[in-house]
């Protein structure tokens, strides 16, 4: 029977990288169980509990994934970590029954999900770190780009396509922010045993030396630990991870939804890259859909549900632990880095690729930058004494006018209305109501926030 009379994850091979996939694999999951249980033999053996031959030989057979003979013995057994205990027991004769001393489940399980959520957390970063460095490239590239800025859906005032993309670039830097302090606080169980008391331990090793057996398995693993626990580390832990990783997948959505609103073909200024071969639609032959930023923002729209369900297991974990939160944990922790890694990489690709239409840029500065320069002419005019409400419904009246003429398909005739206005020309004369109306002069702090932030970009991230 091939794998595909089964059911597939789209994350199992349409979604995310092989990397991430590899964090998250069954292998790998099996094999940092099996490094914890080395280090706790390893870290035993300094107190006499287990001898070096013994760890020496586990250290052999860490690496020798037998999934096919786990799942035998999880078929009979119905657990899987003990299934995997059973196996990596009988392949190591002399020490297979020193492995998982003192232990429970959990003391393994959830230092090496922690462990997991850091290589993610890491391949995360990196994959921000370059779409960060790529729109960086294009904030420089369009910096002093004039564009129609728009509120409420609506044409507002000029703006430059550098600042709109550092709009998102901003919420991203601080998302990468957020994702490296959350990384580097990221804490394991320990070793507490079945209620976190560590009392099994204390039998073991006496009550004075299991800080220090605690201290050097931390070091072992390379992982702080929480300083209590109960049968599990705080499930407040996932959520915090689950709602950072949505809070980057909000960014991305937004970015994403706007990239699609631009290539509209009513604004049209900004669309996907198009391959020479790709099929829009199977049943109009002409379509350019945006199905990268669409794909972006469905994914986004599941990633931003997984933050509730984490936080039903942290409510809702009851005394010192129930499991149900068990089945919905192999779910939500790698699907959402899986998500995060797609969007990743696809935002990354659409950035760099992503096609600028100046003359649709230029055709709706034409058409609706006129009205934006009303303020600045009110501006000029008060300054020369002009009387503010009159000066306001002045502009208004010949804005509506002009806007009359534009809806019905004609050329903006707003500065021409201007000029000629008996009022205006009271306090300005025709050039300078020209010069006001220019929108290269009219985008503020627009090139130098964005270029002052790529080069913020680039000196953190390398």
């Amino acid at each position: 029977m091939s794998v595909y009379d089964n059911y597939q994850s789209p994350f199992s091979w349409r979604y995310g990288s092989e990397e991430m996939r590899s964090i998250w694999s069954e292998t790998n999951k099996r094999k940092l169980w099996r490094r914890i249980w080395v280090a706790l033999a390893q870290v035993q053996s300094e107190f006499g509990l287990v001898t070096g031959q013994q760890v020496s030989e586990l250290k052999a057979n860490a690496n020798e994934i037998d999934i096919e003979t786990a799942l035998k013995i999880e078929a009979e057994i119905h657990h899987d970590l003990m299934a995997e205990l059973k196996t990596f027991a009988a392949q190591c004769p002399s020490a297979g029954g020193v492995i998982h001393l003192g232990a429970t489940s959990m003391d393994v399980e959830d230092n090496a999900d922690v462990l997991r959520m850091r290589s993610a957390l890491d391949h995360v970063l990196n994959e921000l770190g370059t779409l960060l460095l790529a729109l960086a490239d294009r904030m420089d590239e369009t910096a002093e780009l004039p564009i129609m800025a728009y509120t409420h859906l609506q044409p507002a005032e000029p703006s430059t396509l550098g600042y709109r993309l550092a709009v998102i670039a901003q919420d991203l830097f601080e998302d990468w922010s957020a994702l490296q302090e959350l990384r580097a606080n990221l804490r394991g169980k320990g070793f507490k045993g079945a209620v976190g008391t560590a009392a099994a331990y204390f039998d073991l090793l006496g009550s004075d030396h299991f800080a220090q057996f605690e201290n050097h398995l931390s070091a072992e693993l390379d992982l702080p630990f929480y300083p209590i626990s109960t049968q599990t580390c705080t499930r407040k832990q996932d959520y915090y991870v689950l709602s950072a990783l949505a809070g980057l997948g909000a960014t991305l959505h937004k970015f994403a939804f706007d990239l699609r609103v631009l290539q509209s073909p009513s604004i049209g200024e900004i669309s996907e890259y198009f391959s020479e071969k790709q099929v829009g639609s199977s049943a109009m032959p002409f379509k350019r859909n945006p199905i990268n930023a669409e794909k972006i923002d469905s994914l986004a729209r599941q990633l931003a549900a997984y933050p509730q369900i984490a936080w039903q297991n942290a409510a809702t974990n009851l005394l010192e632990r129930t499991l149900d939160d068990s089945a919905n944990r192999r779910t939500i922790l790698p699907e959402s880095f899986l998500i995060c890694d797609e969007m990743l990489r696809v935002m990354t690709r659409l950035v760099r690729n992503m096609n600028i239409n100046f003359e649709a840029i230029q055709k709706n500065l034409l058409i609706y930058a006129p009205f934006a320069c009303t303020e600045r002419i009110m501006m000029a005019l008060n300054k020369k004494g002009a009387n503010r409400q009159e000066t306001h419904e002045r502009l208004r009246n010949l804005a509506m006018n002009a806007w009359q003429v534009v809806q019905r398909g004609n050329k903006n005739p707003l500065i021409t209305l201007l000029q000629s206005d008996e009022y205006l020309l009271q306090y300005l004369t025709p050039t300078e109501i020209e010069q006001l109306s220019q929108v290269s002069t009219y985008t503020g702090i627009a090139p130098a926030a964005c270029r002052e932030l790529s080069s913020r970009i680039r000196q953190q991230i390398v």
